[in-house]
């Protein structure tokens, strides 16, 4: 295997000023794919001297927008971050300067601590418009102080990338053959960047604001996608999901669980779901919280193995002051005390390595599945059928208003379906017309056409556009849906 891997060509990261985002799915399936263990030989931690472990991710992101210019219906595409720092009187539109300086900026510290003989972990997210956005800004030294820790063999122990879907979609209410290619196109694009051999690393998925749907049939696609994709793991926030098959709360969320997605028809898929706890409050990463809740936790036995619990935190790794000013300060202090403690920083694909090691499995990991669906499956009569399931559903609404199938998120009280119709009907709309022309003809994905289609339809399904759901940046989604099915009309 890396022999084959290293015989590729390096793609272009851009092409025709478009990001590089499909064309040579079969290679990059062929390194996904790859069931090595990439990182634990190397990662120079002693996990059988540990009483307990930490792992934090920053997660990085600005949308692509309609904003180039006055006109909105003909203003160039570019990246939010650009528009803050043309516009720096306009709200908070001065941070954009500190934004720059995040995103590049674990790749000075981590060299920096490696340096002074410490062991420093961090798990980075970035999502596909972020990424293609500073490279259209002319940002290459951020993409290259993180080329520098992602690929030499000196710091690249030190740091762990997890996918993502590439518009930054949530999952729950993105048409699940277009989430598909979300996460196909990161994957594409990752590899452009930085190269097959750092691709092969990337183990772990993170879906765009902890969003994980809930309903059946939605949520086993969403699974199957990441199967499929390559993915071993995928980070779950606790409140997102319940005990299986019971439907009682987690017992232990410091221990890897088995996600199990089963649909309407009875058919089963899973994933091993790594617990993110707690809420979205970017001080529990700005501060290090991971490392102090660690602390109180001592080693436990799964499957008849000792072993030391893990806790996750995931953060937004720009926003807030605590994240821009608080952070960096506080990771030197805190990787420089645990470093040599049995409380022992690390990424979580290294820690699962370490399982498998001892002879510990997916299997072996309690199942859990979305929450909510314990009161389906007291009802739904085995392999029905999505009618069967529907009027379960129906049925259980009635019963209790509380009661949804809209998913769950980092704190579990946003829907991404209700009031949302408004960018929701366009975006269902573009989706049809993309399923109809680039996917059911005979259109190469190596056509500048397809990629140009691709792109407007993955960033008009960015969550930015419906969290805020109202004002300009529902105008920026409407209109590029709009640009969506021009190409699709025209072009096609």
């Amino acid at each position: 295997m890396k022999r084959m891997i290293d015989n590729i060509i390096q793609m272009p990261d851009r092409i025709d000023g478009l990001p590089n985002i499909c064309g040579a799915d079969g290679q990059i399936a062929d390194v996904m794919y790859s069931t090595e263990p990439m990182v634990l030989n190397e990662c120079g931690i002693d996990f059988s001297r540990s009483k307990s472990v930490f792992a934090i991710a920053l997660h990085m992101h600005q949308p692509l927008i309609p904003a180039g210019g006055g006109d909105l219906r003909t203003a160039e595409v570019i990246s939010n971050l650009k528009h803050m720092l043309d516009n720096p009187t306009v709200g908070d539109n001065h941070n954009a300067p500190v934004f720059i300086d995040c995103y590049k900026r674990m790749g000075d510290i981590v060299p920096q601590l490696v340096s002074e003989g410490k062991n420093p972990r961090v798990m980075l997210e970035y999502s596909g418009c972020l990424l293609h956005g500073l490279r259209d800004m002319g940002l290459d030294e951020v993409i290259d102080n993180l080329k520098r820790i992602t690929l030499d063999p000196r710091y690249r122990r030190c740091v762990e990338w997890l996918g993502a879907p590439w518009g930054h979609a949530v999952a729950p209410s993105t048409p699940v053959q277009d989430y598909r290619l979300h996460v196909r196109a990161w994957r594409h694009h990752f590899a452009a960047i930085f190269g097959f051999s750092a691709l092969q690393r990337v183990r772990g998925f993170s879906p765009a604001e902890m969003a994980l749907p809930n309903h059946p049939d939605v949520c086993f696609e969403f699974v199957k996608t990441l199967r499929e994709c390559g993915y071993r793991w995928v980070l779950v926030q606790e409140h997102t999901v319940e005990t299986a098959p019971d439907g009682s709360a987690l017992r232990n969320r410091h221990l890897p669980h088995r996600l199990v997605a089963k649909n309407s028809y009875g058919e089963t898929v899973s994933i091993t779901a790594v617990i993110k706890t707690q809420g979205s409050d970017t001080k529990l990463v700005g501060q290090m919280q991971p490392y102090y809740e660690a602390r109180g936790l001592s080693r436990m036995t799964l499957a008849g193995r000792s072993l030391p619990p893990i806790v996750t935190q995931i953060a937004d790794g720009e926003n807030g002051g605590v994240m821009m000013n608080d952070f960096p300060p506080k990771y030197f202090e805190v990787m420089n005390e645990a470093s040599s403690s049995e409380t022992t920083p690390c990424n979580v694909s290294e820690y699962l390595e370490f399982l498998t090691s001892l002879g510990i499995e997916e299997e072996d990991f309690l199942p859990v599945q979305p929450v909510m669906q314990h009161r389906i499956w007291e009802r739904m009569p085995e392999g029905g059928g999505p009618q069967a399931l529907q009027s379960v559903i129906e049925t259980l609404r009635e019963e209790d208003h509380r009661f949804h199938m809209e998913g769950g998120s980092w704190t579990n009280n946003i829907s991404w379906v209700r009031g949302y119709e408004n960018v929701l009907g366009p975006m269902e709309k573009a989706s049809s017309l993309f399923s109809q022309k680039a996917l059911s003809g005979n259109v190469s994905h190596t056509e500048k056409r397809f990629r140009n289609a691709l792109f407007h339809l993955l960033v008009s399904q960015t969550s930015c556009f419906r969290y805020w759901g109202e004002g300009v940046w529902t105008d920026y989604g409407r209109e590029l849906c709009r640009r969506t099915m021009d190409i699709l009309e025209y072009d096609f």
